[in-house]
């Protein structure tokens, strides 16, 4: 599918709380299916986990973005009133309220070309990257496989007012 310029979206996102499982590596890895093995995993146990707001969503948030890798985790948002009860093996992250210039990248498109397009965007505008140790995060369908090479998701990149 040929990749469409279009501007991007910005959006403003109240606090959350996510329960999901964490990951850490580098880039290499989660070329190599990294990430995925998890997205695999916390699918299986997904009925562990109590309160969840939108079921038809796995989240994908990352953080500290360095030269050879990054924290990664899988999840959904829960309740905050009531996300207390952390299956074994998870972890409960608060995601802060913020702006986010959001794309969909569809089937067919190149996630490369998605996230540079989104990045030459916010350069381009009266934005600029909120700088938070939360660099971006993606809402996949929950009916999506994991192990699919041609992935269907939303991007969200937090920014603010330059």
């Amino acid at each position: 599918m040929e990749q469409v310029n279009s501007v991007f979206e910005l959006v403003h996102k109240e606090a959350s709380v996510v329960v999901g499982m964490k990951w850490e590596g580098t880039f290499a890895e989660a070329g190599a299916g990294g990430i995925r093995a998890v997205q695999s995993e916390f699918k299986r146990r997904l009925s562990e986990v109590q309160h969840v707001l939108h079921p038809d969503e796995l989240l994908g948030l990352s953080y500290h973005m360095t030269e050879t890798g990054f924290t990664h985790y899988v999840g959904v948002e829960v309740d905050p009133s009531v996300a207390r009860e952390i299956p074994e093996g998870m972890e409960c992250i608060e995601v802060a309220s913020s702006h986010y210039v959001k794309r969909h990248h569809r089937k067919g498109q190149n996630i490369e070309a998605s996230y540079n397009e989104l990045y030459t965007g916010i350069e381009a505008s009266e934005y600029q990257l909120a700088g938070g140790t939360l660099t971006h995060y993606e809402v996949y369908p929950m009916t999506q496989k994991a192990d699919e090479s041609d992935l269907e998701l939303t991007i969200f990149i937090p920014v603010i007012h330059k």
